[in-house]
């Protein structure tokens, strides 16, 4: 969601148009009610026969809502749930649908605001200055993976411009209680203790901005019990920087975790993440993209250092306007083909076609 509303206010502002990306629905009375939706049709191609076809495409739908209490203290919410659109209308229908966001809270003037329910863990904060690709991308963002991607019943508490004090300096603290799922692969892999999340972010009035956050949290025993990663802590912490400006999105992210990164049999003990991305608006909507993605695990069991993850990525988007794109990417695979941890090399291409309102 972020990705996308970050490029609507980009390709708004070169184009002349307005950056909402909602429906309204109801305004009145203080109250307000915005419907939001995307629908994301796409096409890959690779020698992976896991990512090649239509295994991606989607159609999401939401809600956001505002209530004003008082001059100083407003209430709000928001909601939104995925549509894989791969399914038949057979057995396999609710495959893949999803809640991916739904949280409720308050604004309390120039203290910020505190909501709680399934929202963004703090160190998305950082990891996305350069979630910005026209496809993939966001690879370090693991959902329901220690406060770095979104995550279930988180306490958020947001402050902007430092109380009112300091322009462009954001300030957020989070706190998520224990998630012990299932006890199979995935249901471990998304399990959680308790723990916390702090970011920090500064927003120069010349397109410059910076980023760094920090989680920690308890592990569960299901997750010191697997084979690989051994700790009672996670944690994670990422930092970033990004010029948006005339027309340039320039990004980059460095970032380290300890027993947080999933890898086949647990975790890496620890992974380096880097991450960079530069894009170009042109004025007749055309946004190529260029960008270079990797996560390197070390002192991995039985294995050492391997990298988890490394390509390039070169795509290009054109906005017909500010509710319709297309896209095309190519994502170079740079693994080796005997890489240790047995994963895939193959190249791919994707391509599609979005509507959002």
């Amino acid at each position: 969601m972020m990705k996308r509303a970050l490029l609507a206010t980009v390709v708004s502002s070169m184009l002349g148009i307005s950056a909402g990306q909602a429906a309204e629905i109801y305004n009145k009375d203080g109250n307000k009610l915005d419907l939001v939706g995307k629908i994301n049709v796409s096409h890959l191609f690779s020698d992976d026969s896991n990512n090649d076809g239509d295994t991606s495409s989607y159609a999401r739908l939401g809600f956001k809502g505002e209530t004003k209490i008082t001059d100083q203290l407003t209430g709000y919410g928001f909601w939104q749930y995925q549509y894989s659109l791969r399914n038949s209308e057979g057995s396999d229908a609710q495959t893949g649908n999803r809640t991916r966001l739904g949280y409720a809270g308050l604004k309390f003037g120039k203290a910020g605001s505190l909501d709680y329910g399934r929202n963004y863990g703090l160190v998305y904060d950082s990891l996305a200055y350069t979630d910005m690709l026209p496809f993939f991308g966001g690879d370090s963002g693991y959902t329901d993976g220690f406060l770095a991607g979104r995550s279930t019943g988180v306490l958020t508490w947001r402050n902007k411009d430092f109380f009112g004090l300091l322009k462009g300096l954001n300030l957020a603290a989070q706190y998520e209680g224990k998630n012990d799922r299932a006890a199979n692969t995935d249901g471990v892999r998304r399990s959680n203790g308790d723990g916390y999340a702090l970011s920090a972010s500064y927003d120069t009035d010349f397109g410059l901005s910076i980023s760094g956050a920090y989680a920690s949290l308890d592990r569960t025993e299901a997750q010191n019990a697997a084979a690989r990663g051994d700790g009672d802590k996670a944690q994670n912490w990422a930092t970033a920087v990004k010029y948006d400006a005339n027309q340039i999105y320039l990004a980059a992210m460095y970032g380290e975790t300890l027993n947080a990164t999933p890898i086949s049999g647990g975790f890496a003990n620890k992974a380096q993440n880097f991450e960079a991305v530069a894009q170009y608006q042109f004025l007749n909507g055309i946004r190529p993209s260029l960008a270079y993605v990797s996560s390197k695990g070390k002192e991995i069991e039985n294995i050492g250092d391997a990298d988890i993850f490394k390509y390039v990525s070169a795509g290009v988007t054109y906005y017909f306007n500010k509710n319709m794109s297309t896209y095309v990417e190519y994502k170079i695979n740079l693994l080796d083909d005997n890489n240790p941890l047995g994963l895939k090399t193959d190249d791919i291409t994707a391509v599609g076609l979005i509507y959002q309102f």
